[in-house]
């Protein structure tokens, strides 16, 4: 079983998200957690699923340059593409609520980019999830933005926050995808890796 097999390696997950550590605790994985603090970047010329996986792979090689042997890495990047415009994290109370605002009454894709990394070999894949926002008001928006301060996710929104619970009309693809870690595709690759 792969959690018998995988804990012969330093599991290490390259991420500072909360969310993210609870999802890969759920799968019943024992891990460290590391971060990069190297200022992202990617080139204009991707799109989608490649900018999620290109952004995982940079903290991957971020995190590695301090690495000592046995390790097994987990790396993620979630972003939040519509009309193929990337809604980054907010960088403040106005841009989030233009953001919100975009997503309002309309259908956004939530692109996570993982990459596990060993001394041997890497992998690299990503999930999309599509997410149809029910219309929000301006009242709903801002008392959103005032509680839960929604900075530092892509998208101005945590699924898993009040808005969730009344803005979501319909999802295709993985939950957990959406709030950082694409679990069940995740499991499968690593049952793959090792």
């Amino acid at each position: 079983m792969l959690i018998e097999k995988i804990q012969k390696y330093n599991i290490i997950l390259g991420s500072s998200s909360p969310r993210r550590a609870e999802l890969l605790n759920k799968l019943g994985i024992k891990f460290t957690v590391e971060i990069s603090n190297d200022k992202e970047f990617f080139s204009e010329e991707l799109k989608g699923s490649e900018i999620a996986e290109f952004l995982a792979l940079q903290k991957a090689e971020s995190i590695l340059k301090k690495k000592s042997s046995n390790y097994l890495l987990i790396t993620a990047d979630t972003i939040v593409v519509i009309n193929d415009t990337v809604l980054h994290k907010p960088k403040d109370r106005k841009q989030a609520i233009k953001t919100l605002k975009m997503l309002s009454g309309k259908t956004h894709e939530v692109i996570t980019g993982v990459c596990i990394k060993s001394e041997e070999k890497e992998v690299i894949f990503s999930s999309t999830s599509f997410v149809k926002f029910n219309k929000l008001t301006d009242k709903e928006i801002l008392f959103y933005i005032t509680k839960f301060n929604p900075f530092d996710k892509a998208g101005a929104y945590g699924i898993q926050e009040w808005i969730g619970n009344i803005a979501i009309e319909k999802i295709n693809g993985s939950y957990n995808n959406i709030v950082g870690l694409p679990t069940s595709k995740l499991y499968q690759k690593l049952k793959l890796f090792i």
